[in-house]
C-alpha cells in the first residue's frame, strides 16, 4: 500500500524522463524521498510511436527501482508539444474574464477549439492595467496518446502541467526573495525555453534550438549518424571559449567545441531578440541575473559562455534549495546536477502547496474519471441510504405482517363462534322458507277473502243514484265467465262485446299469475226509461274510470259498455259492463 502523503511526479522531456517521489513533512515544506533519471535512446526520438513505447518501458523500470506499484502522478508536457500564447486583456470584472479568454482562445489557437484541450492562467496586470494572460493548448489525440503511455505503467493521472509552468512554480518556491527580472534559460534537447520572471509578472518563450542542434551539427561536421554524434557530444563536447585559449590536444575535440560554440552563438542571438521582444511587447525589465537548467545546461563552459555574452551573474538553477532531500535520494545527479529536477519539484508543489501557476491540461477520459471519483462517496452514500430504506421497509412490513397475523388470529377466535351461529341462522332460514311456502296460499286466501266485498262496495259506491241498478255479477278468466251454468254462458256469449282496437287500452295489461285467475268482472243490469236514457250507463262508466280496482281505458268505452237502445214500449233496458281488474286474483 502507498504510504500516506506520497506524491509522484513524472517529467517527460525530449530525450530524458524523470520520476520522483516526494512527501510533505509534518512541519511543512517538501521532501524529495527518491528519484530516477533515464535517457531516451536517440534512435527512437524521431519515431513518436516507438518513443512513447520506450517511455512506458523506462517509467516501469524506474517504478520498480523506486518500489512504486500504483498511485496518482503529476506529469509535465514538453514545451514543444504545447501551443502557448500570451494575450493582453482590458481591465474588467472577474465574471467576464472567462468569456473573453474563451473568445481569445478561439482566435489564437491554430486548431478548432473542440479538437484541443486548453487552459489559461492570469500572469500579471490588473488593478486598472491590462491583464496579462497565457493560453496553452494541445491537440486532443496527442494528449490522449501521451496520457495512455503514462497510464499503461499503472499510474493514474492527477495533474497534467506544462514544463515551463512547472519550472515557474519551482523558481517562485525557491527564489521568492529576488527582486528585478530573472531570466531562466531551460536548454533542452530540441528547444530552449526562456522564462522571464518579475514580481507579479511572468513571460515565457520557446526557441527551436537545443542540445539536439549541437548533435546535428556534429553529425554534419563528422559525417556520422546521429547516435554516434550524440555519443561524441557526451564524451567530448564543451563550449569553446573565445579569445586566446589553448586548443585541445585532440583536434576532433576542438572541432566539437567549435561546433558547440557556434550553436550557442546562434542561441545567444535568439536570446537577445527574445529579451528585446519581452521588453517591447510585455513592458518587461531587462534581466539582472540568469539561471541555467535543462539537459544541455551541463555542457562544460556553458556558464562561462553566457557570462561572457551577457556580462550578468550566471548560476545554475537549484530547485532543491528549499526542498529537504532524504538520504535515499542523495544520488550523483541530485548532488551534482540539481538543475535537472526543476519540473519534478514544480509538479510536486502542485499537490503540496498553493502555486502561482495552476494550468492543468487533463484529457477528457481523466476528467470523467475524476468526476466519477468525486461522486463516488455520494454514490456510496446513496446506495447505503437505499439499503437502509430497504431494511426499514423490510422491518416495517415484517412488523405489519406480525400485527396482521395477530389481528387475524384475534378475528378468527371471534369468527369461529359466529360461523356456528351463521349455520344455525341458515337452518332457521330454511325452516322459515318452508313455512312461508305453506303459509303463502293461506295468506293469499285470507287476502282474497275480501275480494268480492271490495268489488261490490266499489261498484255500488260509483253507481249513479236512481234509474239504474245491477242485476248480475260474474267473474271472468280470459274473457270467459266463471261459476255460471251452460245456458247462462250461451246467453252471455250470444251477445259478444265488439272487439277493441289495438292499443285502445290505457296501458299494458297487468301480468296474470301463473295458472287460472280472475282477471275481469262482468256487470249486468237495467236502467229505467229516463230523460238521459243510455247516457246514465255512460255516467256509470265514467265513475268507474277512477276506480283503483279496474283498468279502464276512458277513450274506448265501446270495449266496456254493451247497452240497448231504449224504446217507447219498454220501461227498463238492459246493459252490460266488462271490467278488467288491475290486480288479477289467482284461483285456488
Amino acid at each position: 500500500m502507498p504510504r500516506p502523503g506520497r506524491i509522484f511526479t513524472l517529467n517527460i522531456r525530449s530525450q530524458t524522463v524523470g520520476l520522483a517521489e516526494f512527501s510533505v513533512p509534518a512541519r511543512g515544506g517538501l521532501m524529495l524521498v527518491n528519484c530516477r533519471l533515464r535517457e531516451i535512446p536517440v534512435d527512437v526520438a524521431v519515431d513518436e510511436a516507438a518513443r512513447r513505447a520506450q517511455i512506458t518501458l523506462i517509467v516501469r523500470e524506474m517504478m520498480e527501482e523506486l518500489n512504486i506499484r500504483h498511485g496518482h502522478v503529476n506529469y509535465a508536457l514538453a514545451g514543444q508539444s504545447v501551443f502557448s500564447r500570451f494575450v493582453k486583456l482590458p481591465a474588467m470584472e472577474e465574471e467576464k474574464i472567462e468569456k473573453i479568454i474563451f473568445f481569445e482562445a478561439q482566435q489564437n489557437v491554430p486548431f478548432p477549439i473542440d479538437e484541443v484541450v486548453w487552459d489559461y492562467q492570469l500572469v500579471g496586470g490588473g488593478a486598472g492595467e491590462l491583464i496579462q494572460t497565457v493560453i496553452v493548448a494541445i491537440k486532443v489525440d496527442l494528449l490522449e496518446e501521451i496520457n495512455r503511455a503514462v497510464e499503461e505503467t499503472g499510474l493514474q493521472t492527477s495533474i497534467v502541467d506544462v514544463a515551463p509552468m512547472a519550472l515557474c512554480n519551482a523558481f517562485r518556491y525557491n527564489y521568492d526573495d529576488l527582486t528585478g527580472c530573472s531570466l531562466l534559460i531551460d536548454i533542452g534537447a530540441r528547444t530552449t525555453n526562456l522564462l522571464f520572471m518579475e514580481p507579479g509578472k511572468f513571460f515565457s518563450r520557446s526557441l527551436p534550438l537545443g542540445g539536439s542542434s549541437i548533435t546535428v551539427a556534429i553529425a554534419k561536421e563528422f559525417s556520422e549518424p546521429l547516435a554516434a554524434a550524440e555519443m561524441r557530444k557526451k564524451r567530448d563536447a564543451f563550449v569553446s571559449l573565445g579569445g586566446a585559449y589553448a586548443e585541445p590536444e585532440d583536434p576532433d575535440v576542438g572541432r566539437v567545441a567549435k561546433v558547440a560554440r557556434s550553436t550557442m552563438t546562434r542561441l545567444h542571438a535568439e536570446l537577445m531578440r527574445s529579451i528585446n521582444f519581452c521588453r517591447a511587447q510585455q513592458a518587461g525589465d531587462a534581466p539582472t541575473r540568469i539561471f541555467l537548467c535543462g539537459d544541455s545546461a551541463g555542457i562544460p563552459y556553458m556558464r562561462e559562455f553566457f557570462h561572457e555574452k551577457f556580462q550578468l551573474p550566471i548560476e545554475f538553477f537549484n530547485p532543491l534549495k528549499n526542498v529537504v532531500v532524504s538520504e535515499m535520494a542523495r544520488r550523483e545527479e541530485v548532488t551534482q546536477s540539481p538543475y535537472l529536477f526543476g519540473e519534478l519539484v514544480g509538479l510536486a508543489l502542485r499537490s503540496a502547496t498553493t502555486c502561482p501557476m495552476t494550468v492543468n491540461l487533463l484529457p477528457e477520459t481523466v476528467v470523467q474519471r475524476q468526476e466519477l471519483q468525486k461522486r463516488r462517496p455520494f454514490f456510496v452514500a446513496a446506495a447505503a441510504c437505499f439499503l437502509l430504506i430497504l431494511l426499514g421497509w423490510s422491518a416495517y412490513y415484517a412488523r405489519a405482517a406480525g400485527l396482521i397475523h395477530q389481528s387475524v388470529q384475534a378475528l378468527q377466535q371471534r369468527i369461529t363462534p359466529m360461523q356456528f351461529d351463521e349455520r344455525r341462522f341458515d337452518s332457521l332460514r330454511k325452516q322459515t322458507a318452508s313455512l312461508d311456502a305453506v303459509a303463502t296460499p293461506l295468506i293469499t286466501a285470507i287476502n282474497d277473502r275480501n275480494f268480492w266485498p271490495e268489488i261490490l262496495e266499489d261498484l255500488n259506491a260509483r253507481l249513479p243514484e236512481g234509474e239504474i241498478w245491477i242485476t248480475g255479477l260474474y267473474a271472468t278468466s280470459g274473457g270467459k265467465p266463471l261459476g255460471v251454468s251452460g245456458k247462462e254462458i250461451s246467453q252471455i256469449a250470444a251477445a259478444p262485446v265488439p272487439p277493441s282496437r289495438p292499443g285502445a287500452r290505457s296501458g299494458a295489461r297487468p301480468s296474470v299469475p301463473s295458472g287460472p285467475a280472475i282477471d275481469g268482472i262482468m256487470v249486468q243490469g237495467l236502467y229505467m226509461y229516463n230523460p238521459k236514457q243510455q247516457e246514465v250507463v255512460v255516467d256509470y262508466f265514467r265513475n268507474l274510470i277512477s276506480s283503483p280496482l279496474f283498468n279502464i281505458n276512458p277513450n274506448n268505452q265501446a270495449s266496456v259498455i254493451k247497452s240497448t237502445i231504449p224504446t217507447d214500449t219498454e220501461w227498463a233496458f238492459p246493459y252490460e259492463l266488462r271490467l278488467d281488474l288491475r290486480k288479477p286474483v289467482k284461483l285456488p
